[in-house]
């Protein structure tokens, strides 16, 4: 085995890759898609769904997962998750409509929870404790490289293949890494696995799906005092309360809440969903700015964002050292301050003639402050915890970050949403009371309706990229507000130079438990990180 074993890490990394991939490639197809004749006329709430479907499943059952693995064999639930994985891409594909896609993605949320907790499990099985942080370095550097193409992949095929191709090229990979991995790869299990708590994972599914449906219904109607929103939103904190209250009491959480009385811990938790929750947001509009507002195409939308990824690839090989040097808080509160200032960037620079350029230099600057903010949160984590503690907290983290990520794209999106009906009305008197409604929900819907009513219809081309503008204007400001607000919690909670130092600059590799030497690593995605630290998630993987 152990001459087999960077051949082993190829076929992980190609496991990892393909799951990075759809996400980024999904960013640049989210305008085809809501195309009714190019694509399938999803509104901007079922794109909203689209990403969520994906992000709730995944994240709720990524500890699951990652236990299931340890009591039935991790090679084989691997094999599965990428086999259940690649048949979420194919229905997906061939979705008929928005519905459909949905459901495909939520296949594809729990094939990419199966696979994720695996792929680190049988890195630390197959790896030494002195080679496996140079293994873990490597398959974090995939991240970043899916990163890096993701979106220009993407939007290449989309400009010569219907909307579908960006999901079904993941099925030859698939086939690829799962032959690959019944070959190469050997079976391992713990033979003390953790229990499940499907009670837990129920609630905290259940739960987030009533609040984002509550939240991203209440951006569709355009109204949030409406009394079904209202109910669906209170039901959601309801169970949301019952799940952190049941996760309390057991001895076998799937989240292990009582982690949450460290502050520190509790503080570094904080900075990273909200810095996660501003991020996800000002993502799912970016791609309607890049292409419905500024003409271009996926494919020159894709390479718009290389100097987002560009940055992290640079920095976050560095981020270690400089955790090191100066301690997690002040670390935290520099890229803090980046991200904010990019992300506040769009309220108040951005416009719909701006030198393309800015917008460039704009996303490096926020790859620079999240290359950088990622890594000393997780030190911070890490060494406010004893090492038997690890995997929970990092279990904590990355429900929190997914969980941010979800409601970054409900909230946000909503919030563009309302703003984007309250400029644009004034514009759609004149159309019938049928397509008033459905043209006032987003730039996309609007473009929908200037389509079908022809030369009639390009009146309206103007007026809607002035609401969205303006909608985008004030998501800029909240999501800016909102890593502002994380600066603060990290400058106010987290821990100075002395919490790094407690692993010595002078320690030996091989003596860094894998979950230590993960602080170090590059963290360059939200899935892919999230999906790194529930890799963990029991604690027991040597």
């Amino acid at each position: 085995m152990q001459r087999r074993r960077w051949i082993i890490l190829g076929v992980l990394v190609i496991s990892l890759l393909v799951v990075v991939l759809d996400n980024t490639v999904l960013n640049v197809a989210l305008k085809v898609i809501a195309d009714p004749k190019a694509g399938l006329g999803a509104t901007q709430g079922e794109l909203q769904w689209a990403i969520n479907s994906y992000t709730l499943v995944f994240a709720g059952l990524l500890f699951t997962s990652g236990v299931l693995g340890d009591r039935l064999g991790r090679k084989r639930l691997l094999i599965i998750g990428m086999i259940v994985f690649g048949l979420g891409s194919l229905f997906s594909a061939y979705a008929q409509d928005p519905g459909q896609l949905i459901a495909a993605r939520a296949v594809m949320g729990l094939g990419g929870a199966v696979v994720m907790p695996q792929t680190l499990s049988i890195i630390s099985n197959v790896f030494t404790p002195a080679e496996r942080p140079r293994a873990i370095g490597i398959w974090a550097g995939a991240v970043g490289l899916g990163i890096a193409i993701g979106p220009t992949l993407g939007g290449l095929l989309l400009d010569h293949f219907w909307w579908g191709s960006v999901f079904l090229i993941n099925v030859p990979v698939v086939i690829i890494g799962v032959t690959a991995m019944a070959v190469f790869a050997p079976e391992s299990r713990d033979p003390k696995p953790g229990r499940l708590d499907p009670l837990g994972v129920l609630g905290s599914i259940l739960g987030l799906v009533l609040l984002t449906y509550g939240i991203i219904s209440g951006g569709q109607a355009g109204s949030w005092a409406d009394p079904k929103v209202l109910g669906t939103i209170a039901a959601g904190i309801v169970v949301i309360g019952a799940f952190i209250f049941w996760e309390s009491r057991i001895d076998h959480p799937s989240l292990d809440v009582r982690l949450f009385r460290n502050p520190r811990m509790s503080a570094a938790v904080g900075l990273i969903a909200l810095t996660f929750f501003a991020l996800s947001g000002v993502v799912f509009f970016l791609t309607f700015y890049l292409q419905s507002v500024r003409g271009y195409t996926p494919f020159q939308a894709g390479l718009l964002v290389i100097p987002l990824a560009f940055a992290q690839l640079i920095f976050s090989p560095r981020s270690a050292g400089l955790v090191r040097r100066f301690g997690p808080k002040a670390v935290s509160v520099g890229g803090l301050l980046l991200v904010a200032l990019a992300l506040s960037t769009y309220g108040w620079l951005i416009t719909a003639t701006i030198p393309i350029w800015v917008v460039c230099v704009v996303g490096f600057v926020q790859g620079t402050g999240m290359a950088v903010v990622m890594p000393a949160a997780t030190e911070s984590i890490m060494s406010t915890l004893p090492r038997e503690r690890a995997g929970a907290g990092s279990a904590v983290q990355n429900t929190a970050r997914q969980t941010a990520i979800a409601l970054g794209v409900a909230v946000v999106g909503s919030i563009v949403s309302t703003v984007y009906r309250g400029h644009i009305e004034g514009s759609l008197t004149a159309l019938p009371s049928g397509l008033r409604h459905a043209a006032g929900e987003s730039i996309e819907s609007t473009m929908a309706v200037v389509a079908k009513l022809g030369p009639a219809g390009a009146r309206l081309i103007d007026p809607a990229k002035e609401s969205f503008m303006s909608a985008m204007h004030v998501a800029g400001y909240l999501a800016g507000g909102f890593a502002l607000l994380g600066l603060l919690v990290a400058a106010l909670w987290l821990p100075g130079r002395s919490a790094s130092e407690r692993t010595s600059d002078t320690t030996d590799p091989a003596d860094i438990p894998p979950e230590r030497a993960m602080a170090g690593v590059a963290e360059s995605a939200p899935v892919a990180e999230g999906a790194r630290d529930a890799a963990y998630a029991s604690g027991r993987h040597e």
